[in-house]
């Protein structure tokens, strides 16, 4: 059996409607907080599993049987819970003698990043690695999913406020980092293989304004606010300051360049081209 930690976000929906081309459902192992939020993996015959990824107990009932396991790298509240969290899946994976864990990791992961997301994931790496259980890692830079909320309303007020500076990111498909993701859990020949999941290109956030005028026809420009003024806009809304911390990491984790990797793993692993950004300008 093959278990998706994270099964009910959106990376997880997208690896599972491909693995199911590939595997029976009933050898699908859907790993989630709240069942209620899958029916559709129940009505297709997939194994639905609740666990808590601050609960050790509910992850070794979760594992149980399981082969491969592809672990979506969780988002905890802070640094310090991301770790543990990590920590509680990798040990479960361990306990239940799986036989190989996919992870997905941040690209180009180091010791030494300021997003807080990319430490997590260096954690992770090596504890995965600890374990001497075969591993593939896929070290993925940033989804263009995610533009719509970098970007605010930018399309309609014209302006796109983010303290990036001249900081490019190298954005890639979601749906085309799920496509690889199921390569390498259907394939034999990723064992101790890391991949860098990047785009063609990477792009500052001026470029990205010139690109979506190109591709729309509407006139954005980047203003690279300060990071004191990001954090009180963020603030403002009423979020946690733990997840303000962390959106103010990703934003100077950008400006310093640690998204900006290139690589064309992405294509080797598909065996096509990937979708490119102008395309996905095109559609938001």
């Amino acid at each position: 059996m093959i278990a998706i930690t994270g099964a009910s976000g959106n990376l997880g929906k997208a690896t599972i409607q491909f693995l199911s081309q590939q595997v029976s459902p009933t050898n699908i192992v859907a790993i989630v907080r709240n069942p209620e939020r899958v029916h559709d993996f129940i009505k297709q015959g997939i194994i639905v599993r609740q666990a808590d990824y601050n609960n050790y107990e509910t992850l070794l009932q979760a594992f149980k049987g399981v082969e491969k396991a592809l672990h979506i790298s969780t988002v905890g509240v802070d640094l310090k819970t991301a770790k543990q969290q990590e920590k509680n899946v990798v040990n479960a994976l361990l306990e239940n003698n799986v036989k190989h864990i996919v992870y997905t990791s941040m690209v180009q992961t180091q010791a030494n990043r300021i997003f807080e997301g990319t430490k997590t994931s260096y954690e992770t790496e090596k504890l995965i690695k600890g374990t001497k259980i075969p591993y593939s890692f896929l070290r993925n830079s940033m989804y263009m999913e995610a533009i719509p909320e970098l970007i605010g309303d930018a399309l309609h007020s014209g302006e796109i406020r983010y303290p990036s500076g001249e900081g490019k990111i190298s954005f890639v498909s979601r749906m085309d980092i799920a496509e690889a993701i199921v390569k390498v859990l259907t394939e034999s020949t990723h064992d101790n293989q890391i991949y860098e999941i990047t785009g063609n290109k990477a792009y500052s956030f001026d470029e990205l304004a010139k690109l979506i005028f190109t591709e729309k026809g509407i006139p954005v420009q980047h203003s690279d606010i300060s990071e004191e003024f990001f954090r009180k806009e963020l603030t403002s809304y009423r979020m946690p300051l733990e997840i303000v911390n962390l959106l103010v990491s990703m934003a100077n984790g950008i400006k310093i360049g640690e998204f900006s990797y290139v690589d064309n793993t992405l294509e080797k692993l598909l065996g096509r081209k990937p979708l490119v950004l102008n395309e996905f300008i095109k559609i938001i």
